[in-house]
């Protein structure tokens, strides 16, 4: 049985190989070819549509595109996009998503491809969580979303996108801010000092020593900040002052 990493990783000839058997096949369109392949490798439909569709050099390999039935890398990329956008940890597990991300990480264009299709796939998965309060889902989400950022996938746009969500329950849930601290793509600053920014998000950076106190005092010289959160700030303040 083959893995979605076998198919990113794969060599042009290795991919020629495995589409054996349907290329020049007319008569089959590009879902039974790939379907086809994916019993032959006792695999699902959607990590060999995925990884293939995600491999690296894709765009430099018109012979592969050509075997799946596909007319274009755009017509099979339209394809991959749609089924890597609305599966929820069904058709693609946690471990082929983190396999994904671990094989596009070094990827300009397909990273740049991924800034328009995350947020979609995440407002899905949020949006099922939501509906169903399933734990192995949330689980998988939180995984999901430390490897965004840790592999570097996750640009300034993203997070930008994510911290102005002012309905930022999904963002606390895994603690996002101090992820995107950890990960250096934004400094702390730049965080603690949003009005969207929940309370206990920040209480948890100040928690960590992550945030200056000077930073505290000056945010706690705005008169617009709310009480919640002039309250969380005057307590680490004066829990430091009696330390």
């Amino acid at each position: 049985m083959a893995t979605i990493t076998d198919i990113l990783t794969a060599s042009a000839e290795r991919l020629i190989n495995l589409l054996y058997g349907v290329a020049g096949r007319s008569s089959l369109t590009p879902k039974q070819r790939i379907r086809r392949v994916a019993y032959k490798l006792g695999m699902r439909s959607t990590q060999i549509l995925c990884g293939i569709g995600f491999h690296p050099t894709i765009t430099r390999l018109p012979d592969v595109i050509d075997a799946l039935g596909y007319r274009s890398y755009d017509e099979l990329a339209q394809e991959r996009n749609t089924a890597f956008v609305e599966d929820v940890y069904v058709k693609l597990s946690i471990e082929d998503i983190l396999a994904l991300y671990e094989a596009i990480k070094s990827q300009y264009a397909l990273i740049d491809m991924m800034q328009y299709l995350l947020p979609r796939r995440l407002a899905g998965i949020e949006q099922h969580i939501e509906t169903t309060v399933n734990p192995l889902v949330i689980e998988r989400y939180k995984k999901e979303m430390h490897a965004i950022y840790a592999s570097g996938i996750a640009q300034i746009d993203f997070a930008e996108a994510r911290l102005s969500n002012t309905h930022s329950g999904f963002r606390a849930l895994i603690n996002e801010v101090g992820i995107i601290v950890d990960t250096k793509l934004m400094p702390v600053g730049d965080i603690f000092f949003r009005d969207t920014v929940l309370p206990e998000e920040k209480r948890k950076l100040l928690k960590r020593g992550l945030v200056p106190m000077d930073f505290v005092r000056a945010r706690l010289e705005d008169r617009n900040i709310s009480e919640r959160e002039r309250l969380v700030l005057e307590e680490h303040l004066n829990s430091s002052t009696i330390q």
